[in-house]
């Protein structure tokens, strides 16, 4: 089975190599899909794999690497897409 989620993080999570650290914790779980940075501050995720892979991204959300202070996780499922690997954008 596969899901696929959304997540967009709050706090101080950019300059903080919030990213590139997400990006090495999907990889590392086999996940495909995405993180970027977006213009209002926020950085925003999106997951696609095995339903307990996804979850654990997302429990990671909650507090990113030791240097980002997450204030808030927004998650919403979303169609799967069938993308293959995890980018860095």
């Amino acid at each position: 089975m596969t899901i696929r989620r959304r997540v967009r993080v709050e706090g101080r999570v950019q300059g903080v190599f919030f990213r590139d650290s997400c990006a090495r914790e999907a990889r590392a779980l086999g996940l495909s899909g995405f993180v970027q940075n977006r213009g209002d501050g926020t950085v925003e995720a999106v997951f696609e794999g095995e339903p307990d892979a996804v979850e654990r991204m997302v429990a990671w959300c909650h507090h990113g690497p030791p240097r980002a202070v997450v204030t808030a996780v927004q998650a919403r499922d979303e169609p799967i897409t069938g993308d293959r690997w995890f980018a860095l954008r």
